[in-house]
């Protein structure tokens, strides 16, 4: 079997164009990643099963110790996920090599871009260990090389869709409206997000230090390999996964909306690497950056103080706000990008495109379901939420005001 497998990817001829033409196309990479997906599903429920059973005799027998063994487990996730993300993301770009739609200008400077993100973060974490002149410097380059990676990734994306190979790809075509509209709606989002961002997150801890800067690389990988693990996926990109959202969503809990937005757009990117369904600029920013920032928002109730008491009640209302702002993103993509696509599965007969988007992209409340309902159970855990919440920033203390006596200080 291996040996047939093997023989179907290295089996291609090439055509005029010097393009590769496989035998067997899909054969070798689609078999590798159901059975793949399978083993790292049936993995992941194992992994947990052991390492929960396990926290819970050290909680019981030896508290003192559970800190060191939450250290342990969360390496075990890291290490889980990166095994996860290279194995499954080689196979999906062996999978368009097979399909022809490798897309130089756009696949080789996104793989820079999440390079020099992660290489950015682990660099930024080493250098925290040489002291605090080292770290600032090494945040400054990492977060400029990053910048500069990701402005040429846009402009890349950019020639790409403005050539029309997107469209001509999937066979669709833009009318001019739409493509007005698919702009406007994708600012009006990006409007949204900001003033989440900058009104209901006013007071949390300004500037991104190392420890904000390893939870969200950390809350990004398990994210991006849990996204792999998924339980069904939609013809035209989407999927419902294994509560692949909801380390991102525990982030923005922690350390508020703003660095939970922008945690959201760095995924969003790399979403659009793995699943690449992108014909139009705007609709990119809709359906990846825009779409996943918008689970930032989970984390907006995080500091509401009336519902300091029910730390799950704060997460599952943000979930829902983060989930609605993500549909309403894919159902605008859905209604003037892929109206071409709006017809009934079984007879074939033409839809009425707000329809078709609505139903299809119904899949997010799914999907996000089944991270608030295990966020739910995450979030019961007094020790969990005790730990969440030493990351939010310290109350102010009121100022006495003028003239009033002041306290005297203990000599």
């Amino acid at each position: 079997m291996v040996g047939c497998m093997l023989s179907a990817y290295q089996n291609y001829w090439k055509d005029e164009n010097k393009v590769k033409h496989y035998d067997y196309p899909d054969l070798w990479t689609a078999f590798a990643k159901d059975g793949l997906g399978s083993v790292f599903l049936w993995s992941l429920a194992a992994l947990v099963v052991i390492v929960v059973a396990v926290g819970l005799v050290v909680s019981k027998k030896k508290h003192e110790a559970l800190k060191g063994y939450l250290t342990v487990a969360v390496s075990l996730a890291v290490g889980f996920s990166l095994a996860v993300v290279v194995a499954m993301f080689s196979l999906e770009i062996m999978e368009m090599i097979e399909d022809g739609v490798v897309f130089d200008l756009v696949l080789y400077p996104a793989l820079v871009l999440g390079a020099s993100v992660v290489l950015g973060a682990a660099a930024v974490y080493l250098c925290y260990l040489f002291g605090e002149k080292a770290f600032r410097i090494s945040k400054i380059v990492s977060l400029s090389v990053a910048g500069a990676a990701l402005v040429a990734f846009l402009v890349c994306l950019g020639v790409y869709l403005g050539s029309g190979q997107g469209e001509a790809n999937n066979e669709l075509s833009i009318s001019v409206s739409e493509n007005v509209l698919l702009y406007v709606c994708a600012f009006a989002l990006v409007g949204v997000l900001l003033f989440v961002a900058l009104f209901f997150g006013r007071k949390d801890k300004k500037g991104w230090d190392t420890k904000a800067i390893a939870y969200a690389a950390v809350c990004i990988a398990i994210s991006f390999a849990l996204s792999y693990l998924r339980i069904f996926k939609l013809p035209q990109g989407g999927s419902v996964t294994i509560a692949s959202l909801l380390p991102l969503m525990i982030f923005s809990y922690m350390f508020g909306v703003k660095k939970g937005i922008f945690a959201g757009f760095v995924y969003g990117i790399l979403q659009a690497v793995q699943d690449p369904w992108i014909i139009h600029p705007a609709q990119f920013l809709l359906d990846y950056p825009i779409a996943f920032a918008c689970i930032g928002a989970a984390g907006l109730f995080a500091n509401v103080k009336q519902l300091e008491r029910f730390p799950q009640v704060q997460f599952a209302l943000g979930a829902v706000l983060a989930s609605v702002l993500r549909y309403l993103s894919h159902l605008l993509s859905g209604v003037f990008a892929f109206s071409e696509y709006a017809y009934h599965w079984a007879t074939e007969a033409p839809m009425n495109p707000w329809v078709y988007s609505l139903a299809y992209n119904s899949f997010v409340f799914a999907d996000i379901a089944i991270a608030i309902a295990v966020g739910v159970i995450v979030f019961s855990s007094k020790a969990f939420v005790r730990e969440a919440r030493k990351f939010k920033p310290a109350p102010e203390q009121a100022k006495p005001e003028e003239g009033a006596p002041s306290e005297p200080s203990e000599q």
